[in-house]
């Protein structure tokens, strides 16, 4: 247990924090602002398509991996200066956010989501990079264990958070909707970013491979685009196609089914102390513990059994929010639910992270890893979009049923996935356990 208490798992648990904040704020938390501005459903769904820039983020992972920023990498390094970068434009974004009303107009507050989307995608790019380069393979599920940590305490800042200080600025007395409530609590989010900023600055950069230098354009695009994706296809060859639908299809449900979460919670009554108390604290540490359990599991049985247990948690927890939405307004009820949900999906966070960090060669780890965590959100995030359309023409029950659904091709995806053999990798590339 020691290792948790080392400066690189310490760091990457603040980085963690850094990395999870932005997610909610122009997802989930967003989509009860929007809600309680009486935006409609559909909207809400299309809305959030920003979060296809976490999809495509492997488009720009090259040049996070290779292309140095004038100046600043000089005298920070590759990674912390990509890092720094990309906080400072969240920074500023979310303050943007914070002053815009969209009762009136919707449309800064799209782009401004889409700038903290895209920076975040960034920060996870390098973010990614950073955790495989700091450590050895064996302490790379530590890391992913302290970044988890501090991701989750993030959303409970920027879920519960957001609501608490939201609730706290209302004027008393009021159900109407207040504009600087929400002015106020997105202000404080846009602050909260300093905890990632901060420890960037004190962070050291990693040791990572050094590459020949690029005597032209071509050779350079060669090294940067070309090698990462080419290194992955000569290892797996045709059963690439195997590994990537997995990972293209392995959250699709908890994906597709969150975006409702919080228009479901604000049209079936609860407030949004409920709301924060029981969904976005007690919910996250449930996802703490599903977290350690599934790590804990798949060091004892292996990381493909645990996919397959994390799946099908998944896919069964979403039949209880079908449930919930039947029974009517029940806190008690929201606790069991919460509780079954977020603990299913630590699980299979936890597996996961430990699969794709598996597939990873050192040599391309941010390009690897961001084309293999953007194929994670493509698919889901795309479908996403349909979420309001769907619960407005056959409402919550029958959208809960259909995500669950969407599950079912993973599990045999993952039942067929150990059958792959791994061709021979380069030194310094991870294996997959079970492969």
């Amino acid at each position: 247990m020691r290792v948790y208490l080392e400066p690189a798992s310490l760091r990457m648990l603040l980085l963690g924090f850094s990395a999870g904040l932005p997610l909610l704020l122009v997802l989930g938390t967003l989509s009860f602002w929007l809600r309680e501005a009486g935006i409609d459903r559909t909207t809400i769904g299309h809305l959030s398509w920003v979060g296809l820039a976490y999809g495509f983020k492997w488009v720009w992972s090259p040049l996070v991996d290779r292309l140095p920023i004038p100046l600043l990498t000089r005298v920070m390094g590759r990674r912390r200066s990509w890092l720094l970068l990309s906080q400072l434009v969240i920074m500023a974004a979310l303050g943007s956010m914070a002053f815009t009303d969209p009762k009136l107009t919707l449309t800064p507050i799209v782009w401004s989501a889409l700038a903290v989307a895209f920076a975040s995608a960034t920060q996870d790019i390098a973010l990614d990079a950073y955790r495989i380069e700091s450590a050895p393979i064996e302490r790379q599920a530590a890391l992913a264990a302290t970044y988890q940590t501090g991701y989750r305490l993030a959303m409970i800042w920027a879920g519960a958070g957001v609501l608490w200080i939201a609730a706290r600025a209302e004027v008393a007395n009021t159900m109407l909707y207040q504009q600087s409530a929400w002015q106020t609590a997105y202000l404080v989010m846009s602050g909260s970013m300093l905890v990632g900023i901060v420890t960037v600055l004190l962070s050291p950069e990693p040791v990572h491979r050094t590459t020949a230098p690029a005597r032209n354009p071509a050779q350079w695009l060669q090294g940067a685009l070309v090698a990462p994706f080419a290194d992955f296809l000569g290892r797996y060859r045709w059963q690439a196609v195997l590994v990537l639908g997995l990972i293209a299809l392995y959250r699709i449900s908890d994906v597709v089914m969150g975006i409702m979460a919080n228009p479901f919670y604000v049209d079936m009554g609860y407030t949004k102390d409920q709301v924060a108390a029981v969904t976005k604290v007690y919910g996250v540490v449930m996802t703490l513990a599903g977290a350690f359990i599934g790590g804990a599991l798949s060091m004892r049985f292996g990381v493909m059994r645990i996919l397959m247990l994390g799946a099908v948690l998944s896919a069964a927890s979403n039949l209880l929010f079908a449930w919930l939405a039947g029974h009517g307004h029940d806190v008690t009820a929201l606790i069991f639910v919460v509780s079954a949900d977020n603990l299913s999906s630590g699980i299979a966070s936890a597996a996961f992270i430990a699969y794709l960090s598996s597939l990873t060669n050192v040599q391309y780890s941010a390009t690897q890893y961001a084309l293999f965590s953007s194929l994670m959100l493509l698919l889901p995030k795309f479908l996403a979009g349909f979420s309001g359309q769907y619960v407005d023409a056959l409402g919550y029950s029958h959208f809960f049923v259909a995500t669950a659904l969407l599950g079912v091709p993973v599990l045999f995806l993952i039942w067929v996935a150990p059958k792959v053999v791994v061709v021979a990798a380069p030194a310094g590339t991870a294996g997959v356990e079970g492969h």
